[in-house]
């Protein structure tokens, strides 16, 4: 029954996962259209009935800010429209990085976007690998923040790296390798950097013993991959046997291709939230469809979803 009433739909920047989402989840995709006029501007509309029903639009916000105007105008008409919930699944949460003031006179631009986000009329949140967790606290409506782990453990676990050690590239991401070290029963290393400007790494010092070691960095985002590369060498110049990057979303802006190609990584692992600009031998991308058809279908069934993750 609960089912009868979900209308997926999609912004036309995350189309190709949308598909695979509704066809995990069970339904065809909803048919939406989007106008464009002669000076840019655009006009969104359902080309179907969604009166009574739970509409849930995916839509990743990274650039151009024509992606995250899209995901407003939809969630505005599915409430003139009378839809009785309107679920935003944002694969990929743009300007994450902006989560605080970390200078006099700047936007908090995250909470920007949670704020237009709910007076535009969202019911939900449903996201994955928030670069920053209090980021949930930005919206006074339910958040649902999934983890690549789900993804990624597996993989890592197929591989049967022997003496395998996780790594962040950042001392940020020491919780998330530390989870990963306790799910994978190993241990882990960090790498500490200084910035010079955004985009742009100073030093770094590794933390940690991975000589002889099989090593996996884990990141959230890959940008420019700047840091993630020069954490690579760091770990290859200290003896590791091996070492490959995973990765939830892939930006890949600027030289990152460049960075990735020349850099010692047996492969990137990224997923599917944000579509790659071009292909490269060495990244790979895993598929989030089926975590996201499993939590749309555990939202509508009113089950946990953080048991997913407990495991």
């Amino acid at each position: 029954m609960a089912q009868s009433l979900v209308s997926v739909f999609s912004g036309r920047s995350s189309k190709y996962l949308a598909e695979k989402i509704a066809k995990s989840y069970g339904v065809e995709l909803g048919e939406s259209v989007v106008t464009e006029f002669s000076d840019g501007e655009f006009q969104t509309s359902f080309e179907e009935n969604i009166r009574g029903r739970d509409v849930f639009i995916v839509q990743s916000t990274f650039p151009p800010t024509d992606n995250i105007m899209e995901l407003l105008m939809m969630v505005d008409a599915a409430r003139r429209a009378s839809a009785r919930k309107i679920i935003a699944v944002l694969p990929y949460f743009g300007y994450a990085r902006q989560d605080r003031k970390d200078k006099p006179r700047v936007s908090i631009a995250s909470k920007l976007i949670a704020n237009l986000l709910v007076t535009t009329g969202v019911t939900r949140i449903i996201t994955l690998d928030l670069h920053a967790d209090q980021i949930q606290g930005f919206f006074d409506i339910p958040v649902d923040h999934m983890y690549a782990s789900n993804i990624f453990i597996p993989y890592i676990r197929s591989l049967n790296l022997p003496d395998l050690m996780i790594a962040s590239p950042d001392t940020g991401g020491t919780r998330r390798a530390a989870s990963y070290a306790k799910s994978l029963n190993t241990g882990f290393a960090i790498c500490y950097k200084q910035r010079n400007k955004p985009n742009e790494v100073g030093q770094m010092q590794l933390i940690g013993d991975v000589e002889g070691k099989n090593v996996v960095l884990l990141d959230d985002i890959i940008d420019t991959g700047g840091t993630i590369t020069k954490a690579g060498q760091l770990i290859m110049d200290n003896g590791a046997n091996s070492v490959r990057a995973l990765c939830t979303h892939p930006i890949f802006s600027g030289k990152a291709y460049e960075h990735i190609a020349s850099s010692p990584f047996e492969e990137v692992v990224v997923t599917d939230t944000i579509p790659l600009k071009q292909d490269c031998k060495k990244v790979h991308v895993l598929s989030t469809a089926d975590l996201f058809a499993e939590v749309i279908r555990r939202v509508q069934n009113f089950e946990s979803i953080s048991s997913l993750f407990n495991k």
